[in-house]
């Protein structure tokens, strides 16, 4: 039974508690508990029963605001937190599901017109449509503004042209946010934000990709796609500034994410050393594993606290929350692999084998330490907020 105390922290209301209480008792009696695709099509069959799930329990209404409300005031960071915390913790695949639900309609509920408010996330927040963010290049990561992608202004709109790659629900998306260069300034100031939906002529699925942990993901290629004016999300020329604040919002959320599959890693652990015997004793037994379970313990609150301090600031204090969320995501991320890696040792041989929970989470919280901004890069922008 994972560790709920955080959720009497003051940085939580009783309707966030009431929340995650309700979510925790749903997905244990909902969720598949042993999905484990690993081909791209069974992967994406996974995905969208996923998402239709979560649509029809009405648990994606807290990441995808209903399109009549004003742009982005319905976006409660600690809601999204606990969901994707407690999803993590039950099973990696829905949590993944729900967050690029959200992610991939951030931009649209921020700075999205009231049609496409209203043409977009109904059908994403039921869970009958595929939302996805497209903001990596084959050279193009963690430096946005080497992005070679273009978006140039045409009669019918603008044409877009370029490569994206490493787009999670990539093929299976009925839409895609993509970012591109349109030229108004150099560097990050010269990018602008367009919605793009699937199946418009020019938009192809050039590869799918395999990853550790399998999730939907692939290489989009854009060759003269055309798309209406009104698919422009703000100003031109706005794009960074589009992409930086949903990454805003959702950037303490792969923190919470992190923390829910730690949190299972730790129920793991306790209850392999309480039944494991060794020397006579349990596993539990020996100071070493108590003082592995301390580290652990610690590793965990410490993440807790950062990823709902991050929250609690951005709902109630409002504005940018860019120290905050680098602090809670890295930490948060960079903890959790730590967790997990001494949940597998506790477990020893048997913890790498194929099936084991501790293996498959090993496998699950890698790629957190490198999406939405590697951890270097939080570093770097801590650094940066430190000296301003």
């Amino acid at each position: 039974m994972a560790d709920t105390s955080f959720r009497d922290w003051p940085f939580l209301e009783d309707r966030h508690r009431d929340f995650a209480a309700r979510l925790d008792d749903w997905a244990a009696a909902t969720l598949p508990q042993d999905q484990h695709p690993h081909s791209h099509d069974a992967v994406d069959a996974a995905c969208r029963d996923l998402v239709a799930r979560l649509g029809a329990g009405g648990w994606l209404a807290c990441a995808v605001p209903e399109p009549g409300q004003p742009p982005g005031a319905a976006i409660d960071v600690r809601m999204l937190c606990l969901a994707r915390e407690t999803l993590a913790r039950h099973s990696g695949l829905a949590d993944f599901a729900f967050a690029m639900q959200g992610l991939g309609t951030g931009s649209i509920s921020l700075y999205g017109d009231a049609a496409m408010r209203a043409r977009i996330l109904p059908r994403v927040r039921a869970g009958e449509s595929i939302a996805a963010f497209a903001l990596s290049e084959p050279d193009a990561g963690s430096d946005v503004a080497a992005m070679t992608t273009t978006a140039t202004k045409v009669a019918e709109g603008w044409r877009l042209d370029g490569v994206k790659t490493w787009i999670s629900n990539g093929g299976i998306a009925g839409h895609y946010v993509v970012f591109a260069r349109t030229g108004e300034a150099p560097g990050a100031r010269g990018l602008s934000a367009f919605v793009v939906e699937a199946g418009t002529p020019g938009l192809t699925i050039a590869e799918r990709i395999a990853v550790i942990a399998p999730h939907p993901l692939a290489t989009l290629r854009f060759e003269n796609c055309v798309i209406p004016a009104g698919n422009l999300l703000g100003k031109p020329g706005e794009g960074f500034k589009v992409a930086m604040s949903t990454l805003d919002i959702f950037r303490p959320t792969v923190g919470a994410a992190a923390l829910g599959f730690a949190r299972r890693a730790m129920d793991e652990a306790v209850a392999r050393a309480k039944s494991r015997a060794m020397f006579g004793k349990t596993l539990a037994d020996l100071d070493l594993t108590q003082a592995k379970l301390a580290d652990m313990a610690l590793a965990i609150d410490t993440s807790a606290l950062l990823v709902y301090r991050a929250a609690w600031t951005r709902d109630v204090r409002g504005g940018r929350i860019t120290r905050e969320a680098a602090m809670a995501k890295l930490h948060a991320t960079e903890s959790a692999q730590s967790v997990i890696d001494a949940a597998v040792q506790m477990f020893g041989g048997l913890g790498v084998a194929s099936g084991q929970k501790v293996e498959e989470l090993y496998r699950e919280v890698r790629a957190l330490r490198i999406y939405e901004g590697a951890s270097e890069v939080q570093k770097l922008i801590i650094g940066r907020q430190v000296l301003a």
